[in-house]
């Protein structure tokens, strides 16, 4: 039998490690930001177009490569960071493999320019799906140039599963923001299609916290600083008030390296236990310093998961550590039970003098005169003076005569012939006109604060509220869209609203179709967005969380399932507008639920495709009892 097994060519071996490295534009972004940090970079530019589809390039002013270092990194398993085995359990650096450039430079054209401080002349190399189209000398500054052009030029299935321009752009930013926020003391510019989205200078954590996610942010944060033997904690989190309901603002970076840790995350859960309400969360930016040789980084491919030897310990001191910071900074309520509020003197009184009170006494009142009738008004001091004393208390039984109904007496001629009094006033519900437009002959009544109970011919349906309520809301909203007969009501003061830069994008993006549904924007900031208006179901209490869902879900979905903008934005309307598990709905509220529910094009499934009802047949109640 002949020989089957074969060695893969390298260009091919390249293409299926790209597989595993470079899943999309923000993994390249990620790859060139990491090496431009090992080279020592103080300064580093993101240069995208077309959401990187077009061009990825990173600039910096590292310590650059020589002409043989050029050309031997595009090789596979080739790295300066690590010399034996031994070195994986004492890394200090972002990459180790070998393999990003190679897995690049095989799905990709790549220009680069490089020289080191040493040599007066670069070195220029293009590189196109792994063969060296071209090696030469070049006038360059220090440092590094990388542009990545076309990616996945050559493999037409790839590219075709990467999402919209502004869904890849969105991905690109995240990697940005991560990489960073762990390094402040790196100064970073980042281009869109020629525009300047970030101009991040030289500073520390806290400040740099804010020129990402705006100067609103500073207000929210809250230090975290704890050194023990095992971990060295420092950083912030968010005030518990400024929880979302999206999971956004939460980063945890572990030796200036960003990662996901699902164990870690609840411990920050933990210590917040009481504090936020049920279903938010909170924003934390965390560094954990921790000995290299404790942790294992090579776990992952993209190495953003790590394996820690001992996570129970970290636990215990992640929560405490954050617990002490709460109320330390008085985030979370302490009780002083040897402190006396009545001896505490408020604030707006702190530096007023006390006024002693006036007594006036009526010097002629006589506690033991009879009482007297009281006598007509007269001008004569003696009237005046014996007004006390001449009261006299009316009878205890002469509010029986405010009740007393009065015959009908005609009334005496006034001069005013022509007048008419109705004998008898109306007193009707103004809702009974709209109770007999409902059908009252099926009974509906309320299990648990969370189903609706109706009959119908064949037995009973018991509906979920909420998400009868989400379907009405989400056909209404989506009938709004296509027909453009959105309303809205003005506000009296428009409402402020601070967002980060990228989620000023997403609002920019969906700000047609929310002015269609009846929201009506003002001036758009850097960071503040002015509303104006509103539409008539929303109330101006809830705005504020209804946009922090609704940038949750633009941000996970937008572009995901394939669904329309229109469509989302229906959906993550609907889900804040709903009535919830817990909400008591009245008589009326009930049966016009149901009636809305069964007028809409499709009710047996919720907009996110779980039932609404069910229905118990007769039959199904009579086998009960055989």
């Amino acid at each position: 039998m002949a020989d089957i097994i074969k060695l893969l060519p390298d260009h091919v071996a390249n293409q299926i490690a790209a597989g595993e490295v470079v899943q999309r534009p923000a993994s390249v972004v990620k790859e060139l930001l990491e090496n431009a940090i090992d080279a020592g970079a103080t300064s580093i530019k993101l240069i995208i177009k077309d959401g990187g589809k077009s061009l990825i390039q990173v600039v910096d002013n590292g310590i650059g490569m020589s002409a043989t270092d050029a050309r031997l990194s595009f090789e596979r398993h080739a790295t300066s960071k690590i010399q034996s085995a031994e070195d994986l359990f004492n890394l200090n650096t972002k990459g180790f493999r070998g393999e990003a450039l190679a897995s690049i430079a095989a799905i990709a054209r790549v220009d680069l320019q490089t020289k080191t401080a040493n040599e007066e002349i670069g070195t220029a190399i293009e590189i196109e799906g792994s063969e060296i189209k071209s090696q030469e000398v070049v006038a360059t500054p220090q440092g590094t140039s990388l542009a990545v052009k076309h990616l996945f030029f050559n493999i037409p299935a790839r590219r075709n599963f990467l999402k919209s321009d502004a869904v890849e752009l969105r991905h690109i930013t995240d990697e940005f923001h991560r990489v960073a926020l762990a390094h402040p003391s790196i100064a970073f510019n980042y281009y869109n299609n020629g525009s300047e989205l970030f101009n991040l200078p030289e500073s520390n954590f806290r400040q740099r916290i804010v020129n990402i996610f705006g100067k609103k942010s500073n207000e929210k944060l809250v230090p975290v600083n704890e050194d023990t033997q095992v971990v060295k904690v420092s950083g912030f989190i968010c005030k518990s008030e400024f929880a979302k309901k999206s999971r956004g603002e939460q980063y945890f970076f572990v030796n200036n390296r960003f990662i996901k840790s699902h164990y870690l995350h609840y411990a920050v859960l933990a210590a917040f236990e009481g504090l936020i309400k049920p279903g938010t969360h909170p924003g934390y930016f965390l560094n954990l310093e921790v000995d290299p040789s404790s942790i294992d980084i090579n776990i992952h491919p993209t190495k953003t998961e790590v394996k820690f030897d001992d996570e129970q310990t970290l636990y215990a001191i992640l929560r405490s550590t954050i617990k002490h910071s709460l109320g330390q900074f008085n985030v979370a309520p302490t009780l002083d039970f040897d402190h006396d509020s009545n001896l505490q003197t408020p604030y707006e009184y702190k530096n007023k003098n006390a006024v002693l009170p006036k007594v006036t006494v009526d010097s002629t009142f006589n506690p033991f005169a009879e009482e007297t009738k009281p006598t007509t008004a007269s001008n004569s001091p003696s009237a005046s003076s014996s007004s006390f004393s001449s009261y006299k208390k009316p009878s205890p039984q002469s509010w029986e005569s405010l009740y007393v109904e009065t015959p009908n007496t005609e009334v005496k001629s006034t001069g005013f012939e022509g007048v008419s009094f109705e004998s008898e006033v109306s007193a009707k519900s103004i809702f009974d006109d709209t109770e007999d437009d409902l059908d009252t002959s099926a009974i509906t009544f309320q299990l648990k604060r969370k189903y609706i109970v109706t009959t119908i011919k064949s037995g009973m349906v018991v509906i979920d509220q909420g998400r009868a309520h989400q379907r009405v809301l989400y056909e209404k909203f989506l009938r709004t869209v296509t027909l453009n007969e959105g309303l809205s009501q003005q506000l009296l003061f428009p409402i402020q609203l601070s967002f980060s830069l990228a989620e000023i994008d997403i609002l920019k993006d969906i700000k047609d179709n929310l002015t269609t549904m009846g929201f009506v924007f003002g001036q758009i900031n850097e960071n503040i967005v002015e509303i104006n208006g509103i539409p008539p179901m929303v109330a101006e209490a809830e705005v504020d969380t209804i946009f922090d869902e609704l940038m949750a879900d633009c941000q996970q979905n937008v572009g995901a399932d394939g669904f329309s903008q229109a469509d989302i934005l229906s959906k993550a309307l609907c889900k804040s507008l709903a009535v919830k598990t817990g909400d008591v709905l009245d008589k009326l509220s009930q049966a016009a639920l149901v009636n809305d529910l069964f007028a809409c094009t499709e009710s047996m499934v919720s907009p996110f495709n779980k039932p609404i009802y069910v229905t118990i047949t007769e039959n199904d109640i009579d086998k009960k009892f055989m």
